[in-house]
């Protein structure tokens, strides 16, 4: 069995294991779940229409993390202190389904591979317990934080000021070590609604891997940390199950479409109209919040 296969294996019984918890929550709420998928069955439609493409686009890159915060806020659709859970319980199926169907070489040095995925792991398991304690100010912060990372890391792959990376196969010493303690740092972002996918880009980018052999760490350290936090979610229920279904459903067939039928996509003018959507989403909950602490204030 080759590392690609063994890494393979750990995606579907990581990945798996989440899917059990999960299908075993519904079946504890099925009549919640069943009243809120068709008491309003428009609602529902516009959901599953919105989850295929979200993942679609999550497929060739568009952040669904960023996509969903807005969309969630802007037509109330989770609650805020349910959201961090929901954007990672969302994509945890749609995302384990765009590792096996990429991860098809690692050309990558196992040290470096399994530290940075071992960190996101680490950090994913530890953050849930402190998100689901934060009061529903401090989470539309972190959200914000988010959405301004995001917006900026899309504009700077824009304007050519993101890192392009370099040759090496893996890290070493002081780069390594602080490539591991970032990823549990970008793992634990994770929880509070902050992308780890993009970060995690960056990062190695700029520590001189080279941007192919890089890959198995980005989509490694998402696939393996994600569903781990998102156990924690579903443990203490703060996660929305409607939301989740939906995109484990629907949304897994817009990752299969992009994957399998569409295969390539320009999406460069759509990350301007992205960009710009989340901006102005970071900016709209900056003044909500300002707004906010000026009433208290007065």
């Amino acid at each position: 069995m080759t590392l690609v296969h063994v890494i393979l294996l750990l995606v579907v019984l990581v990945n798996g294991a989440f899917a059990i918890l999960f299908i075993r929550d519904l079946i504890k709420h099925k009549g919640e779940v069943k009243a809120e998928l068709f008491e309003n069955t428009g609602k529902t439609v516009v959901q599953a229409v919105v989850a295929g493409v979200t993942f679609f686009l999550s497929t060739f890159g568009i952040s669904d993390f960023a996509i969903s915060t807005v969309v969630f806020r802007q037509f109330k659709w989770v609650d805020d202190t349910r959201i961090p859970g929901t954007l990672n319980t969302e994509c945890v199926i749609p995302v384990a389904i765009m590792a096996l169907a990429y991860i098809s070489s690692i050309d990558v040095e196992l040290t470096t591979l399994l530290l940075c995925i071992g960190g996101q792991v680490v950090g994913a398991y530890i953050g849930p317990r402190f998100v689901v304690k934060m009061n529903v100010d401090t989470i539309k912060k972190f959200i914000c934080v988010g959405l301004l990372i995001a917006s900026g890391l899309i504009l700077m792959n824009k304007f050519g000021v993101y890192p392009s990376g370099g040759e090496a196969l893996g890290l070493h010493g002081p780069k390594l070590a602080l490539a591991a303690v970032l990823s549990l740092v970008y793992g634990a972002l994770n929880n509070v609604g902050i992308g780890s996918y993009a970060l995690t880009m960056a990062t190695v980018y700029a520590l001189g891997l080279n941007p192919n052999v890089a890959f198995p760490i980005m989509m490694g350290g998402c696939t393996f940390s994600v569903p781990v936090g998102s156990m924690q979610f579903v443990k203490y229920d703060s996660y929305s199950r409607k939301i989740t279904l939906l995109t484990s459903t629907i949304g897994l067939i817009g990752v299969l479409v992009a994957v399998y039928i569409v295969k390539n996509l320009d999406v460069s003018a759509l990350q301007w109209v992205v960009a710009a959507v989340i901006l102005y989403a970071a900016v709209s909950l900056i003044y909500e919040l300002a707004k906010k602490g000026g009433a208290k204030t007065a």
